[in-house]
C-alpha cells in the first residue's frame, strides 16, 4: 500500500497493523522512535499534562505506545504510522 491509500484508513487500523508488524519483526527501532513521539504529539493533542509524567516513567510510555492508535494521540501519531507503513507494504 502506497502512503496516498494508508492515510484513508483509520488510525486505529495503522496504529494495530504498524506495532503489529514492529513487534513480530523485532523492530525495536520504529517502537522506540514511537515512544520518542509520544510525549510531542500528546502535547499536540491537548495531554499535554501527561508529557511529564511520562518522561519519567517508561513503563507509562510502553502503556501510551500499546493504546496510541485511538483518539487525539492516534491522529498526532498518524503520520508516523504512515510512513513506517509505506516502508512496509507487507505490514
Amino acid at each position: 500500500m502506497d502512503s496516498g491509500e494508508l492515510e484513508t484508513l483509520p488510525t486505529i487500523e495503522l496504529h494495530e497493523r504498524a506495532v503489529h508488524y514492529a513487534v513480530r519483526h523485532g523492530d525495536f527501532a520504529f517502537i522506540w522512535d514511537l515512544l520518542k513521539a509520544i510525549p510531542a504529539a500528546e502535547a499536540a493533542s491537548g495531554h499535554g499534562g501527561e508529557v511529564v509524567n511520562d518522561l519519567s516513567h517508561l513503563s507509562a510510555l510502553l502503556s501510551d505506545a500499546m493504546a496510541s492508535g485511538h483518539g487525539d494521540l492516534g491522529e498526532a501519531l498518524k503520520p508516523l504510522y504512515v510512513d513506517y507503513l509505506s516502508k512496509h507494504p507487507e505490514a
